[in-house]
């Protein structure tokens, strides 16, 4: 299937979401559930058939993979310039912050140096997603400009445990002592 075919199928769903809206909705919300049914009614009304309906849901399938990939190789990247830059290991630093301490803590006389290179990795990874087209030169400038300030407030605030979303309560009913804001990634 060409790509043309796949931009005019994918065109026609958003142009009929109206149209079976009520399909959509009876699904439980989740992205490629909402999908297949939105698709399953294109195919029941003949606008596409069974096997464009599964190679869209493939596609985002595919999509949704690379994009978590590319998440954990940009996390790790980041993990390794904190341990290479600390010169502790992973599982100490995790120790570490499940224990209460923030990067900044750990860090101690290295937290300015932790900072630049973090911020460094960072940067490189957004230089790497222009050269890869997803994201626009603009986009890229206005996401550096944060950069710092995002970083530094990450290294100086105290991470919510891993998996706890922040503002809510943890497992024991214990509400986080700092605000959401102070938990936004980088």
């Amino acid at each position: 299937m060409n790509k043309k075919l796949i931009a005019t199928i994918a065109t026609a769903v958003v142009a009929l979401t109206v149209s079976t809206g009520s399909a959509a909705l009876a699904d439980n919300g989740k992205g490629k559930d909402r999908l297949s049914s939105l698709l399953s009614g294109l195919v029941a009304k003949g606008t596409i058939t069974q096997s464009q309906a599964d190679a869209i849901v493939k596609a985002q399938s595919d999509v949704k993979a690379a994009g978590k990939a590319a998440m954990e190789t940009n996390r790790a990247a980041v993990d390794a310039v904190v341990t290479a830059t600390l010169g502790i290991t992973a599982d100490a630093i995790k120790a570490r912050l499940k224990a209460g301490e923030s990067l900044a803590t750990i860090a101690g006389a290295k937290k300015d140096t932790l900072i630049a290179a973090i911020t460094a990795e960072i940067n490189r990874q957004i230089d790497a997603a222009v050269v890869a087209g997803k994201l626009t030169a603009a986009q890229a400038a206005e996401r550096k400009a944060k950069t710092v300030e995002n970083v530094t407030k990450r290294v100086n605030n105290l991470r919510p445990p891993h998996g706890d979303k922040p503002g809510r309560s943890d497992k024991n009913g214990a509400k986080p002592t700092q605000s959401p804001a102070a938990y936004k990634s980088v």
